[in-house]
């Protein structure tokens, strides 16, 4: 296996990240806003009642640690980085959303929500 085939996971990649900026779990938490618990179980592989971090702590991640990109941290986690959402694009999809029926509207947002989860790959 070369070293492009091989994947990090989440717990290689905090533990370079704690390297490189020569940080401790506790304020890798208090960047992101979790408890140096989450942190110490992501970095232990622990899994719990959850699926790993979600959307906003792995961007938190990128936002406080700018070394390691979005793509990089999305990928060790095993998920696809979530595209971003301009204020017009957002408009649109409200209004979109707004002209459907109530039925509808229920409709769309399982859609959405099984799409968002089909970006959670199962280790």
């Amino acid at each position: 296996m070369t070293n492009e085939e091989r994947t990090e996971d989440l717990a290689q990649l905090l533990a370079r990240l704690k390297s490189e900026y020569d940080v401790n779990e506790s304020e890798i938490a208090r960047r992101i806003g979790v408890a140096p618990a989450t942190v110490n179980a992501w970095v232990h592989r622990k899994r719990g009642t959850g699926r790993g971090p979600n959307r906003e702590k792995l961007r938190s991640l990128a936002r406080a640690f700018p070394r390691f990109s979005e793509d990089e941290i999305f990928k060790a986690a095993g998920r696809k980085t979530p595209g971003n959402l301009s204020p017009e694009d957002e408009e649109d999809l409200l209004e979109l959303f707004r002209g459907l029926t109530k039925e509808q509207q229920q409709m769309m947002k399982i859609q959405a929500r099984a799409l968002r989860d089909s970006n959670q790959t199962t280790p």
